[in-house]
């Protein structure tokens, strides 16, 4: 499992996990899509939009390894705003390459991208 070094653990000040420690012994967690709600906690609107704020940071427009990204909080992304590169995809796996949607993360999280989206 690929570490990303530099890439934030968790949104400062909180408990919500950006990267794991160690890989799972009892295997990959999949990714997933999961619906975001409008009545979401705005705690985790604020994780949604740092996670993809430091997604952007550390990667841009380019592919991307999973590696030791939270499955879960790529799960609230995956499917609009973080995509498949791989074909095919394998969603249980470490090394899957992921691909920022620069269109669809710039609409739904405009502030990730003007500098002020975490830290």
């Amino acid at each position: 499992m690929l570490k990303h070094r530099g890439f934030p653990g968790r949104l400062p000040g909180t408990d919500y996990q950006f990267t794991i420690r160690r890989a799972n012994p009892k295997g990959v967690t999949p990714l997933k899509r999961l619906e975001r709600y409008r009545d979401r906690r705005p705690g985790d609107k604020r994780a949604d939009s740092a996670f993809m704020a430091a997604l952007w940071a550390h990667f841009g427009a380019e592919p991307f390894e999973r590696g030791n990204l939270d499955a879960g909080r790529l799960s609230w992304l995956f499917g609009r705003e973080i995509l498949p590169y791989d074909d095919p995809f394998d969603p249980a796996s470490y090394e899957a390459l992921l691909i920022i949607d620069e269109t669809a993360a710039r609409a739904a999280f405009p502030d990730a991208f003007d500098g002020e989206g975490w830290a």
